[in-house]
């Protein structure tokens, strides 16, 4: 099968970013991400949900202007999300492998046990409330446990851990920005502190079974021949593309 005209295409623009065969999966990673957490919002819209707040929640003081970290990850995510599609072919699909997983059980989560909890009140008119305000009114207060937005933080941290092709300096601070979209999602009142640490230990406890297992492969097979249709036979050097 020869190459498309679309691979011809994306090989003389966004190919010289992220690899041919990450493309399409790192698209369905953000994808997937919404069908869980949106549809799992309208599909529980009726049910009862719990509020998990502790004492300790409560105690934590809230902070309008944590809303620009909050929502400054989402351009956090897509960099690294591009910055690990470079990897090795099989190394990316262990982390994207990882990343459907790690939505499922979330999903898993966000039925069998929904929550919500009680937002404070907006007062004043700085720029960190009328982010927060924004942010109250694109997203209801449910799909809290996991927090969604610290596992992901968290992913972003684990697919480039180790990885020498990406700068130490680069490693260190996305660990400490995903430390500081942790606080965000408790200074905003988006969420619980045991969100914050099962959205970790999630994102962890998937990514070592996709390293640990065969499981990535299936993965990898089924994206293979979607990516055949799309771009045509792959190039040799195409497998080898990344570090």
């Amino acid at each position: 099968m020869k190459r498309t005209r679309f691979a011809r295409i994306y090989e003389k623009s966004i190919g010289k970013i992220i690899p041919e065969y990450g493309f399409l999966s790192v698209l369905f990673c953000f994808v997937f991400n919404s069908l869980i957490y949106t549809g799992i919002q309208l599909l529980m819209g009726k049910a009862r949900h719990f509020d998990l707040t502790t004492a300790l929640d409560n105690a934590i003081p809230f902070l309008p202007g944590w809303s620009v970290v909050y929502l400054g990850c989402f351009l956090f995510w897509g960099i690294n999300y591009i910055l690990i599609t470079r990897q090795k072919k099989e190394d990316w699909f262990r982390f994207a492998t990882a990343d459907y997983l790690s939505r499922i059980v979330c999903g898993i989560f966000f039925i069998l046990l929904p929550t919500t909890n009680v937002r404070p009140e907006v007062v004043g008119e700085g720029i960190g409330q009328s982010l927060i305000r924004f942010v109250y009114s694109m997203d209801a207060p449910t799909n809290l446990f996991p927090s969604i937005h610290c596992l992901v933080s968290w992913m972003c941290f684990i697919g480039i851990r180790g990885k020498e092709y990406v700068p130490k300096w680069y490693r260190i601070f996305s660990c400490l920005f995903a430390a500081a979209v942790f606080a965000s999602t408790l200074f905003t009142k988006q969420h619980y502190i045991i969100d914050v640490f099962a959205g970790v230990i999630i994102a962890e406890v998937c990514y070592y079974i996709s390293n640990h297992g065969s499981y990535y492969q299936w993965v990898m097979k089924k994206f293979d021949r979607i990516n055949t249709r799309v771009f045509g036979e792959e190039m040799n050097e195409k497998e080898k593309y990344g570090v």
